[in-house]
């Protein structure tokens, strides 16, 4: 068992960055000491009596607790650090590159447990007040992209490195071996494109009027008049390439709304839960899309979840926000007050990549409250809509694809994937034909993941 020391100012914060690291990612027993001689470092000690000393570049300059949220708490420059313990080039946040080895000790003036922090609880997004049109947090605000490091999952190579110091020292417990995993998560934000002749006509109309796109509007018209199937019902398609490689898709379904981009479908109408039944039959999962206004709004979250539990008749534990909308920590910890399992929200619209630098599921934490949350946090790896905006071609869309599941496995992390079903035959401007070359490749990476796991 390692004991830690620990400085006596900001306790829930490095009690809940301890939990996340050796408790939830490297599952190593610890004992914490509370110490008000050290003021700035973290001390690790073996059970070969040699020590790890974490010199503490941030929470030692701000004592009294909340007083690090603010913008100018966040790094203005990064530095980059490489050594045998590394791997390759790390992203120094918090700390300095200096690294001191000897028989005994080492002492890593990198602070391990600042970036960390900074990462998995997000604070950046809570005192950098610009959003969005759709008033969300922005990729090109944050640090990781102002820096190039967001298509990083920089917590796993800080996990690394920790580790490494450890075996350096001569620890010699087995390491717990996380489980390469897949997760299939589909928002049903529309079950039809065309419910009715009325709606095919408002899309048609948008599309000359509004969206000014005439061409598209003669392809919609065209694949409406010849269409065999909805293009929006593909949960069948879905589901069959689920069942094909053992795996469960995530069904997350709306079931209300106060704004023009909800209720594009009625949760208790007899379609709805006749394809809620299917799924269920299916052996697949039913989780929760709430509305554009829930995420931080408690009533209304709990309000949509009570009646789509009601029309499912199953107990709703799952699920993702609308547009990704998210509110820091209000979002999390409405979810946490509605019993909720598991949520699946850090990734941003506009841009790939590692909001959260990790890809394994982890608790979040209030920094309000300051209490450690229950719920699980699994971020987001890809969405098919975010790489399709950033690629010019499928052949680019699938390297992308298969440049994160490959890094997800290098971590034995979870993959999880996020694909609409109205976007597995038509999406935005592209035509059925053009965007089956690109929902081909939901398969292939599934396929690739399977192979992955051999």
């Amino acid at each position: 068992m390692l004991r830690i020391t620990l400085p006596s100012n900001n306790i829930e914060e490095r009690k809940y960055l301890l939990d996340v690291i050796f408790n939830q990612f490297l599952k190593i027993p610890y004992k914490i000491t509370l110490s008000k001689k050290i003021r700035d470092e973290y001390i690790i000690y073996l059970e070969n009596n040699k020590s790890i000393i974490i010199k503490d570049y941030f929470f030692s300059l701000y004592p009294n607790n909340l007083e690090y949220l603010h913008i100018d708490s966040i790094p203005q420059n990064i530095d980059y650090f490489s050594h045998k313990l590394t791997e390759k080039e790390i992203p120094i946040l918090f700390g300095k590159t200096k690294l001191e080895i000897k028989k005994e000790s080492i002492t890593s003036h990198i602070d391990i447990f600042a970036t960390i922090f900074f990462m998995l609880t997000r604070w950046e997004e809570h005192v950098i007040t610009s959003r969005d049109n759709h008033n969300r947090f922005r990729a090109i605000d944050s640090l990781a992209f102002k820096f190039d490091f967001l298509e990083k999952p920089i917590v796993n190579e800080y996990i690394e490195f920790l580790w490494n110091i450890l075996i350096q020292l001569g620890y010699n417990k087995k390491r717990f071996k996380h489980n390469f995993s897949m997760v299939l998560t589909h928002d049903v934000d529309e079950t039809l494109a065309y419910p009715t002749n009325k709606k095919f006509l408002k899309k048609f109309i948008g599309d000359i009027v509004i969206r000014k796109k005439p061409l598209l509007a003669i392809k919609r018209a065209f694949e409406y008049i010849n269409q065999k199937k909805d293009p929006y019902d593909t949960f069948d398609e879905i589901m069959d390439i689920s069942d094909r490689y053992r795996l469960k898709s995530n069904f997350f379904f709306m079931s209300g709304g106060t704004s023009r981009y909800d209720n594009r479908y009625n949760i208790e109408s007899l379609s709805t839960k006749k394809l809620i039944k299917k799924i269920k039959a299916r052996g697949h999962y039913i989780g929760f899309h709430p509305s554009y206004n829930a995420y931080n709004d408690f009533k209304q979250f709990k309000f949509e979840k009570e009646a789509l539990k009601s029309s499912s008749n199953l107990n709703i534990v799952s699920g993702r926000e609308h547009y990704l909308r998210f509110e820091l920590p209000t979002t999390w910890q409405i979810w946490e007050d509605n019993s909720m399992q598991w949520c699946s929200n850090m990734a941003f619209a506009n841009h790939s990549g590692f909001r959260a630098g990790v890809c394994y599921s982890f608790t979040p934490f209030n920094i309000l409250t300051r209490k450690q949350l229950k719920i699980k946090e699994k971020p987001i790896t890809v969405m098919e809509v975010t790489l399709i905006t950033e690629s010019d071609s499928v052949e680019s869309f699938e390297k992308k694809i298969n440049y994160y599941l490959d890094i997800v496995k290098k971590y034995n992390g979870e993959f999880v994937f996020l694909w609409h079903n109205s976007n597995f035959k038509n999406y935005e401007d592209f035509s059925i034909n053009k965007m089956k070359a690109y929902s081909a490749i939901y398969e292939k990476t599934i396929k690739k993941y399977i192979e992955l796991c051999k």
